[in-house]
């Protein structure tokens, strides 16, 4: 029996020890979080898309609580309904949001251009993009097979003739369509924006025109008649700046190929075809 005891008594000490001192070291070491947290977290909508510029609604839920100069209105899918909880919970001024919309700077559909090869492989624009540059003649334009459809969390994007279009009605503006896109053509403007280039080919005049009858040409027109600047050719296609522009629609009125168009993006004018 006493050698029994022996060797008990040691380790019941020893594991008394250990416990007193992971009991200090939790007191002594702990990372205390901000008791708003869980408050903040609440009033994102958990898409993670990063619109924000954070890493995640949790990203964007600690930045708030840790920084004051953090903006509570970056929220776009969440729009002023979040803005609104955010500044109540955090205590600071209601700011208004900007909502954005996803727009597809391609307008090289079945009327407009025609596929070099007859695609047989996997329904997929990225696996698409790796056998030449997908199945049509322009290389910088929508490969048509829909990875940013299924991306969409509100599908709020669709098909038609080979070119995805966008749902404005259903856009959050979260961006998940922008980022699954392997050509790069989809981007969010702000929704008070109309004026939009619809076309994202680099190549010369002479060239774009042999592949696509509505792309850009940069011929420059759009830039001599915007009465403020701010639509610019950068490598042969046309740019606009939103922080200048007016909405004016010169550069949509005197666009050669009119690939640029004067677009209502505020939502709820684009409905689902039946």
């Amino acid at each position: 029996m006493n050698e029994i005891l022996i060797a008990v008594i040691p380790v019941v000490i020893i594991g008394i020890v250990c416990a007193a001192v992971l009991v200090v070291a939790s007191k002594l070491m702990a990372v205390k979080e901000d008791e708003r947290f869980p408050a903040v977290r609440d009033c994102l909508p958990g898409a993670n898309c990063g619109a924000c510029g954070y890493a995640g609604c949790d990203g964007y839920a600690k930045a708030l609580c840790e920084d004051p100069s953090v903006p509570a209105n970056l929220c776009i899918p969440g729009a002023d309904s979040v803005a609104k909880q955010l500044s109540e919970v955090l205590g600071v001024e209601v700011e208004d949001v900007v909502e954005q919309v996803a727009v597809v700077h391609c307008s090289g559909d079945c009327e407009h251009t025609k596929d070099k090869v007859i695609y047989d492989g996997i329904e997929s624009c990225a696996a698409a993009k790796l056998m030449y540059g997908g199945k049509g003649s322009c290389t910088y334009g929508c490969l048509g097979l829909g990875d940013c459809a299924k991306a969409c969390p509100h599908d709020a994007i669709y098909i038609k003739d080979g070119v995805a279009s966008v749902y404005t009605c259903d856009c959050i503006g979260c961006g998940v369509c922008a980022k699954t896109c392997p050509n790069h053509l989809i981007s969010l403007v702000p929704d008070v924006k109309r004026a939009v280039v619809l076309c994202s080919n680099r190549d010369k005049g002479a060239l774009t025109r042999k592949v696509c009858s509505a792309g850009c040409i940069g011929c420059k027109k759009c830039e001599k008649v915007c009465p403020s600047g701010a639509i610019k050719v950068e490598n042969n296609v046309a740019v606009i700046d939103y922080d200048k522009c007016t909405d004016c629609g010169a550069c949509a009125e005197n666009c050669t190929t009119k690939c640029i168009r004067i677009e209502d993006l505020r939502g709820c004018h684009h409905f689902k075809e039946s």
